[in-house]
């Protein structure tokens, strides 16, 4: 029984609870891991919480099995407006952002009695979060132990207060729907005649492939074809989506005759089942003759090193492929040398940033079918539209054949800012001439998709007595692996924020993103941001500690101020500038949070160091070279509206802001508004969700389509006076308006990180006793929203400085598969932020605000490292800080004078 119905059909030999659950339609079961790490997929057998997806479907015979979608059903007395106490605790508190985790976390806390919930991070390490840092979850939990029976639907329906006001935290749309396992993903659809694809990857880093052999695997009962580079268009592109294609190399195919990365896909098997595609794809025979491989960046820009893509000239996008190097970045202003020989004091160290994952829950993944002969993708995206511009150029198809959607997407964090999955489902789709649906495991997650973009940074800086910097000089050498998709964008923004957020005369800029045989890199949280943040801000520190000046008071003499030139590659003018200012209110803030006292007392036991540190970071609003948003607004028969927007939700909160923004400026409440987004249908064009543009560029074009619609609507009246309102038998006709927002002037947000620690050198342990970020964000339309981004930003990054990474051996191939092995952070690794907002309001941001999805990220590394710095002397430089590499450096300054204080 599931859910109290009976169950269809005996489960397959072999096949976990988790899949023969959603092939019964119980699709609120999520798949992230496959290895019982995650959560997702948890569900009750006889009341009893289980992972699913390493749970015999087998075992369940005879047993009585609760999902999300029955927990109410099971509520008894306590079960109100249909929700279970756990689902009205979780939609009250809005503990979800992306929503993917959700079901499963809901299931686990609904099988927990009081002592249990007492001790969430015991009682939830079987359940992870990338979004939210885990805040909300135990507001949630607090919130059961208080036995607040509050009405959450009433609630929320309260705090979404006046005509959407800005400054108000209106709930998610969907939040009901989340916690009830009702809000589809990306798969969570039911297709007749679905066939399923896998792919057969290279286990060699670089080889060229002789002979694809599907004799084999086309004997596989079930099996409808195998596909290769035999079968594939040979036109080149990016899997890097952007608004200008030219950003990117065009290095890659469908289907490459050389392998570059072990990983790379070689063929694609589709067959009825996933059980053959699998099995089908593990018979393909495909010889390959081995060329030698590259792994380091520095020594792939050597002479005579193997060539990662030597075949191609720079028409292609190429920096130089007779050196490896995709992209590079050289500029600056002033004299560095002579800004050098006239400080008082000089710091040159140099950083290493490694791969990280973004771990989103919901892998990539991808469905298609054919729709009277027009090509349909339903895909886990950020950019929907450049990806359908992107297959139309593939196929050779006109827009018109090819339509594109996302539904609810699991989380991105940059990671679905490419294509990975669509152009090959949409290659099968269109020879089968039947649906064909694509899902990455966890494995090729870490294996086949992309990572952050490691980077070494060495940083020259030099001030006067007084702390006035006289240069500042950065030099990058980025892996962007196998590939060269974001290879560009990433430099580039790496090497301006981090640089113009100071006043300096002499500045000086080299970067290389180079090729190696290694997985690709890719847009990441932060865009580069983190990566060099990480290195000037360490790097400052330790000029200011030189010179004997308060690390704060150093940042405050040599940030930007109002109406200062933003200046970092180029001293030329462009489209950025400082259109508000909160940076000096965000020190305040900091500094007087880690001053209070506030947060965890230190460690009582002997051999603790406690210590503060504090970093900044600045982030434009928009990517360069423009974004662009359409929006739609019509008024709906029988009242109220529907909105139509291109921009897609995945945790960065767009479907809630989007509605508020409209709801004031028609005069309504959000709830009044039904939106409709993430379609290539519904508007003309939208460049998509990624560089923190989903409020301030579409947001803005919604916020004007809205703005024109109330116009037309107070129009009316004396329209109709006249004679001339489009009066119908029926009444008044029904208005609509659109808009559009191009992302171009910009304006820049401010971002400040503290940390007040202890560090134990005997065991490398880290202890964050108080961790406090000010966020300049403009207006602050939903603060409950825009607080979980800056909390979930904070823990996002302090997962990637103390636990995660991506390892790769002499062979390259990724080792770290799994989420046990990489240490995605739990509920018990990461401490609650303490978040301020400066008081500012941006003229160029919808109703004054400004972006906040990945400014979080960026100063939380080099807070961190600060700290440890002042708790124990010691300048660490090599991310991530675990133990054992903390334990290590640190044994080299045990103690001596300037080691921190030992408590």
């Amino acid at each position: 029984m599931v859910n109290g119905v009976p169950a269809r059909g005996a489960p397959g030999p072999g096949q976990c609870l988790r899949t023969y659950l959603r092939e019964q339609g119980w699709l609120g079961v999520k798949k992230g891991c496959d290895a019982g790490d995650c959560g997702a997929c948890t569900v009750h057998v006889d009341g009893v919480p289980v992972h699913s997806c390493i749970y015999p479907a087998v075992r369940a015979a005879g047993h009585e099995i609760t999902t999300i979608e029955g927990l109410a059903d099971g509520g008894g007395a306590e079960q109100r407006n249909g929700l279970h106490p756990v689902q009205r605790a979780f939609l009250a508190e809005q503990a979800f952002q992306c929503g993917f985790c959700t079901a499963g976390m809901i299931m686990t806390v609904a099988a927990l009695d009081e002592a249990q919930r007492a001790d969430p991070a015991r009682a939830l390490k079987g359940n992870l979060c990338r979004c939210t840092g885990y805040g909300p979850v135990a507001d949630a939990l607090a919130r059961l132990g208080a036995a607040d029976d509050s009405d959450p639907v009433a609630a929320l329906a309260g705090e979404a207060g006046e005509a959407g006001a800005a400054g108000v935290s209106s709930p998610a749309p969907a939040g009901e729907r989340i916690v009830t396992g009702r809000e589809p993903f990306t798969l969570d659809l039911a297709l007749p005649g679905l066939a399923h694809l896998k792919l057969v990857r290279s286990p060699h880093a670089h080889a060229e492939i002789v002979s694809v052999d599907p004799a084999a695997a086309l004997a596989v009962p079930g099996v409808l074809a195998v596909y290769s580079y035999l079968d594939a268009p040979d036109v080149r592109y990016s899997s890097a989506r952007h608004e200008k294609i030219a950003d990117d190399p065009f290095d890659t195919v469908l289907f490459d005759r050389v392998v570059r990365f072990a990983g790379q896909r070689v063929a694609a098997v589709v067959a009825e089942t996933v059980g053959a595609a699998q099995v089908g794809a593990d018979l393909v025979a495909v010889q390959y003759r081995l060329r030698p491989a590259v792994l380091d960046p520095e020594e792939a820009m050597a002479a005579g090193a193997p060539l990662v893509h030597g075949d191609k000239d720079p028409a292609a996008g190429i920096a130089d492929p007779q050196r490896n190097i995709a992209a590079e970045a050289h500029g600056g202003t002033g004299d560095v040398a002579e800004g050098l020989a006239a400080a008082a004091a000089v710091v040159s160290q140099s950083f290493g940033i490694h791969r990280i994952q973004h771990a989103h829950l919901e892998t990539h993944a991808a469905v298609g079918w054919l729709d009277d002969g027009r090509l349909v993708v339903r895909t886990s995206s950020q950019t929907p539209f450049l990806t359908r511009d992107a297959l139309c150029r593939i196929f050779g198809l006109p827009p018109g054949r090819v339509r594109v959607l996302a539904a609810r997407v699991g989380g991105g964090f940059g990671g679905k800012q490419e294509m990975l999955t669509e152009d090959v489902v949409a290659l099968a789709v269109l020879r089968l001439g039947r649906p064909v649906q694509l899902e990455f495991t966890r494995e090729e997650q870490f294996t086949a998709a992309t990572t952050r973009h490691p980077m070494r940074i060495t940083v020259q800086a030099g001030a006067r007595t007084d702390g006035t910097l006289t240069a500042l000089a950065i030099q990058t050498v980025a892996n962007t692996g196998a590939y060269g998709n974001h290879a560009g964008g990433v430099l580039m923004h790496s090497c301006g924020e981090s640089v113009s957020l100071y006043r300096c005369p002499n500045k000086k800029i080299d970067g290389w993103s180079v090729y190696t045989n290694t997985v690709p890199a890719g847009a990441f949280r932060g865009y580069g941001l983190s990566q060099s943040a990480f290195a000037v801000e360490s790097a400052l520190d330790e000029l200011a500690r030189k010179l004997d000046i308060d690390p704060a008071e150093f940042r405050r003499r040599n940030v930007v101020r109002p109406g200062d030139p933003l200046v970092s590659l180029s001293d030329e003018p462009d489209d950025v500038q400082i259109a508000s200012y909160g940076l000096a209110e965000c020190l305040d803030l900091v500094q007087a949070a880690l001053a209070s006292g506030r947060g965890e007392p230190a460690p009582s036991g002997p051999g603790w160091r406690s210590g503060t540190g504090m970093a900044v970071s600045m982030l434009d609003s928009a990517p360069p070279g423009g974004h662009h948003a359409h929006a739609k607004i019509a008024q709906r028969a029988g009242g109220g509206y529907t909105l139509s927007v291109g921009t897609a939700e995945f945790g960065n909160g767009t479907a809630t802001v989007h509605r508020q923004l409209a709801a004031r400026a028609l005069g309504t409440q959000p709830g009044a508004i039904e939106l409709r987004q993430s379609d290539t249908d519904l508007v003309r064009h939208d460049t998509g969700a990624y560089g923190s543009t989903g409020t301030v560029v579409a947001g803005l074009a919604t916020l004007r389509a809205a703005e024109q619609l109330a116009r037309l609507i107070a129009a009316r009246p004396l329209a109709d006076e006249t004679g001339a309102g489009g009066m119908g038998a029926a009444g008044p006709a029904l208005l609509s308006a659109e808009a559009t927002s191009d992302g171009t002037p910009r304006s820049v947000s401010f971002n400040v990180q503290g940390f007040r620690v202890a560090v134990r050198p005997a065991t490398g342990e880290i202890r964050i006793l108080h961790s406090v970020q000010a966020a300049d964000a403009g207006t602050v339309i939903n603060p409950r929203q825009c607080r979980g981004q800056v909390e979930g930003g904070v823990a996002q990054a302090l997962g990637a400085a103390l636990h995660e990474h991506v390892d790769i051996d002499a062979a390259g191939r990724v080792t770290t598969r799994t989420f046990r092995a990489y240490h995605l952070p739990q509920f018990g690794d990461v401490p609650r932020t303490e978040v301020h907002f400066a008081r500012t309001s941006d003229p160029l941001g919808p109703l004054g605000a400004k972006p906040m999805s990945e400014a979080p990220f960026n100063p939380v590394a080099p807070a961190l490292a600060n700290a440890v710095r002042d708790a124990t002397g010691r300048r660490l430089t090599e991310l991530p800080f675990t133990r054992d590499r903390v334990f290590a450096e640190l044994r080299k300054t045990l103690a001596g004078p300037g080691a921190g204080r030992e408590d």
